[in-house]
């Protein structure tokens, strides 16, 4: 059974998107912010406002990198937190909008988390395999 998986993630100044099929990653889009370079950091509500702008593009194109449309998708995973409050919200909305408007469910991820495994993905097969098992539990309590 092939999965296909969008995952989206907004948790700060960045937005990105990416599209996983059976495992392996066939596109990774972000959209850095350059609003805040003016004040010295983060400013949380420049980078909600940016993550507006940016979210539709960004998953736009990452669907197109991977040769995939919506229709393929069987779920979207999106960054729980931690986070900024605002930045989450823009891409948890997103997420579930799209995962509603598709009848296909969603699998919230907490950001720490998913920098622990994203290096596993490289380096230790046992990991990845611990991870696309996890999304597929996910996937099936649903």
């Amino acid at each position: 059974m092939s999965i296909t998986i969008l995952g989206i993630e907004s948790s700060c100044d960045d937005t990105s998107a990416a599209v996983i099929r059976d495992g392996i990653l066939c596109s990774n889009v972000i959209a850095s912010q350059k609003v805040h370079e003016q004040f010295g950091g983060v400013v949380p509500e420049l980078a909600s406002r940016a993550h507006q702008q940016n979210i539709l593009p960004v998953v736009s194109e990452a669907l197109r990198q991977a040769d995939t449309s919506a229709a393929d998708l069987d779920a979207i995973a999106f960054t729980r937190g931690p986070g900024l409050l605002g930045s989450l919200l823009v891409g948890t909305s997103f997420a579930k909008g799209m995962a509603i408007g598709l009848d296909i469910p969603t699998v919230d991820v907490n950001h720490l988390h998913g920098h622990v495994l994203s290096h596993g993905f490289r380096r230790y097969s046992y990991l990845r395999n611990v991870s696309v098992q996890y999304v597929q539990k996910s996937l099936c309590r649903l």
